[in-house]
């Protein structure tokens, strides 16, 4: 999954409880279809409201999402999305921060606010008793932020000092040259926090034009879930935001990001016993027929313990503690990625041995056993997706924003377990040619 709603801001508190309800309607391994996971409907401004009853849960979690990701970054602005999602709750034409935070607080729920690849989100989480006062927290963050200058350059200290910190990360390091290579050209292509030199240019201006530029009723969906009736939530969300006007002009659009011509081999020399290895190219997200199967592929290939790469470059050879593959999808893209970290001289062998399983599975089916426990596995984990409040909030926002429809969680049991090891072999033919992968190497050449 996207990770369906991949860009909210985390929200964690006392109210995660388990909602027996959500895994019963939504995730079952039952045969049986369940009725669609919310009430969904546009309001006149434009804004999808998607409402899921569960009474049994006394949390109310809402989620505020609008198209105003990294992907909508200026090239000289790189990091502004990230940086306004930072400073959305720190200020209001009504409130400072630290009153937002004493109100919320109070009241023993949770709000806050940030911003992924895709999108800008606010997350909001209280007890049904405390969701008028909730709800206009949320509303007034979302409608009337102030951006004050102090807060905008104490976050810009914070966020530069994480990035400075994220270059000492092999890891980090490499998952961003891979990432930078793998979408070349393309927005998903930048780091979603910026560089540490684009984030030094940002000021309060740049954050203001961004968030007028970006935030917008109609690029927006508001996804309601817990203890509320779908005509409750209506009145509630109707009464703060149905009178955020709608822009005469429309809003801005981000192509699908396309494969660079040639791959690229790129090797960051760092003096560490350690190598750390990247595979990656383009794939496909859930719209694209391919991507269950090739979930299953991954999964075979990657997974897990008992899949084909930690068996052989685990178990079998001893030259690495992880390795794994796995898909990444966006909006606007998706990426498959190969990843491990070895000693320094062996990197060149475990190189060997990642080509070797990637053309094995492109030559030889998979067993019936391998399909199976993969199959299992997709299907019995995704409740795991879904067994909170919080989580169906996020769950019904991606899907909106992925057009994958409210009964995606059926779908998507119906879909991974239709795959057969002729499915597997076929996207495994398409997407696992080892030529087709750039590759970074952190640490010495292999």
């Amino acid at each position: 999954m996207m990770r369906v709603g991949s860009c909210s801001a985390r929200v964690v508190s006392r109210f995660a409880t388990v909602g027996l309800a959500v895994l019963i309607l939504l995730a079952t391994a039952s045969a049986a279809r369940t009725a669609p996971a919310a009430h969904r409907e546009v309001l006149p401004n434009g804004i999808v409201l998607l409402v899921a009853e569960r009474p049994a849960v006394p949390i109310v979690a809402v989620r505020v999402f609008t198209r105003a990701g990294a992907v909508f970054d200026p090239p000289d602005r790189r990091g502004v999305a990230n940086l306004t999602g930072e400073v959305l709750t720190r200020g209001t034409a009504k409130r400072t921060g630290p009153q937002i935070d004493s109100a919320i607080e109070f009241v023993g729920g949770r709000l806050g606010a940030g911003a992924g690849r895709d999108g800008l989100v606010a997350s909001l989480a209280v007890l049904k008793r405390d969701l008028a006062l909730g709800l206009d927290l949320l509303a007034d963050v979302v409608l009337s932020p102030a951006f004050p200058e102090a807060e905008v350059k104490r976050k810009i200290a914070q966020i530069q000092a994480g990035i400075q910190r994220s270059e000492e990360n092999p890891a980090a390091v490499a998952s961003k040259a891979l990432t930078r290579l793998v979408f070349e050209g393309h927005p998903y292509g930048h780091p979603v926090d910026g560089t540490r030199e684009s984030v030094s240019r940002l000021t309060r201006d740049d954050v203001v034009r961004f968030y007028g530029d970006r935030v917008r009723p109609d690029t927006t969906t508001i996804a309601v879930v817990g203890a509320v009736t779908v005509d409750e939530a209506r009145r509630e969300i109707v009464a703060r935001f149905g009178g955020w006007p709608r822009p005469a002009t429309p809003a801005a659009t981000v192509p699908f990001a396309t494969p660079f011509a040639s791959r690229r081999n790129e090797t960051i020399t760092r003096e560490l016993t350690q190598s750390t290895l990247r595979f990656g190219r383009q794939a496909v997200n859930q719209a694209d027929p391919d991507y269950f199967p090739l979930a299953v592929a991954s999964y075979v290939l990657g997974g897990g313990s008992t899949s084909r790469l930690y068996v052989r470059v685990r178990e079998d050879a001893g030259l690495a503690y992880d390795v794994r593959s796995h898909l990444s999808p966006g909006k606007y893209g998706a990426g498959f990625v190969v990843s491990t970290q070895t000693r320094a001289a062996e990197a060149a062998k475990v190189v060997a041995l990642l080509e070797t399983e990637l053309s094995r599975m492109r030559r030889d089916p998979v067993s019936e056993r391998e399909l199976a426990v993969a199959k299992d596995y997709l299907i019995g984990s995704f409740p795991l997706r879904l067994d909170t409040s919080s989580k169906v909030a996020d769950f019904l926002v991606g899907v909106e924003e992925m057009g994958l429809g409210l009964d995606y969680a059926d779908r998507y049991r119906d879909l991974i377990g239709r795959v057969t090891a002729a499915d597997v072999q076929r996207v495994a033919v398409k997407y696992f040619d080892p030529a087709s992968f750039d590759r970074v190497t952190v640490g010495k050449a292999p």
